[in-house]
């Protein structure tokens, strides 16, 4: 049990020294971004009002993301394929399963990106229903939106969204490997859509998700914040009619409605639970 316990702790640190220079890169890179292209006019990122909640968050929440992730794929791989030893996980899990693991990794890859932007577009619209929406109104709760905003999601949201796209994807046959170069990519489009950027990104709008396209999400519901649900890829939403960017018009204001909403990152786990 020792020896299990120092494996997590070493897992801890290796995950949060990954994070450290990711997150001095990104921050670097936005911080000269927004000096000639920001969206709307603030004070720096790092002068946030809520820059601790959302440090708590970029830190935090990647951690539990990755176990919660690892423990759902041991318990699916025992219900479903009767494997529960560890070297049997990892031999299931290494290279994939079934014929999804016959393509090449770069199909896979497209398989991944493609397959779950689809099921998160679908989470992500289950999330702005009144049953669900408590706990997404954490990701919504910024005033202040940019890049660092990125990681702002209650461990429900996490679990029910991206780990669980994660888990059926990886679970259906596809490898891990395919993480290896999607997991950076996600990290660093998700801090680019949230960035305080004015671009549209001009006919490429439809093919891949950019700041404005995004910001206009985390708008009042009246204006772009029951739209653009797509993660990566726009398409998606002009598919279903949620597709939102008005001409020569950029969104301003940010948050929800709720002007109680706690700033803290500890009040805002408990929020959902008191609703």
């Amino acid at each position: 049990m020792f020896e299990e316990f120092i494996a997590i702790i070493q897992g801890v640190g290796v995950t949060v020294l990954k994070l450290v220079p990711v997150s001095i890169a990104l921050g670097a890179t936005f911080t000269l971004l927004t000096f000639f292209w920001s969206c709307n006019p603030c004070q720096p990122w790092w002068r946030k009002r809520e820059l601790a909640t959302d440090v708590c968050y970029w830190f935090i929440i990647p951690l539990f993301a990755r176990y919660l992730r690892i423990g759902l794929l041991v318990i699916g791989a025992a219900v479903l394929f009767g494997i529960t030893t560890a070297d049997r996980l990892v031999e299931f899990y290494e290279d994939g399963h079934g014929p999804l693991a016959q393509l090449p990794l770069w199909s896979q890859a497209a398989v991944f990106l493609i397959g779950s932007d689809v099921l998160m577009y679908c989470i992500h619209r289950m999330f702005h229903r009144p049953v669900l929406w408590k706990y997404h109104a954490v990701h919504h709760s910024s005033k202040e939106l940019d890049w660092i905003s990125a990681a702002r999601f209650h461990p429900i949201n996490i679990m029910l969204g991206s780990v669980a796209t994660d888990v059926v994807l990886l679970l259906a046959g596809i490898s891990p490997n395919v993480l290896v170069f999607l997991g950076p990519f996600t990290i660093a489009h998700s801090a680019f859509v949230h960035a305080n950027l004015k671009w549209t990104l001009g006919p490429f709008r439809y093919v891949i998700a950019g700041p404005v396209f995004h910001r206009w999400h985390h708008t009042a519901v009246e204006r772009g914040g029951e739209k653009n649900f797509a993660s990566t890829f726009p398409v998606l939403d002009v598919l279903f009619g949620t597709f939102y960017m008005p001409m020569r018009s950029l969104p301003e204001r940010y948050g929800v409605a709720d002007q109680s909403f706690p700033p803290g990152f500890g009040a805002q786990m408990i929020y959902p639970f008191k609703e």
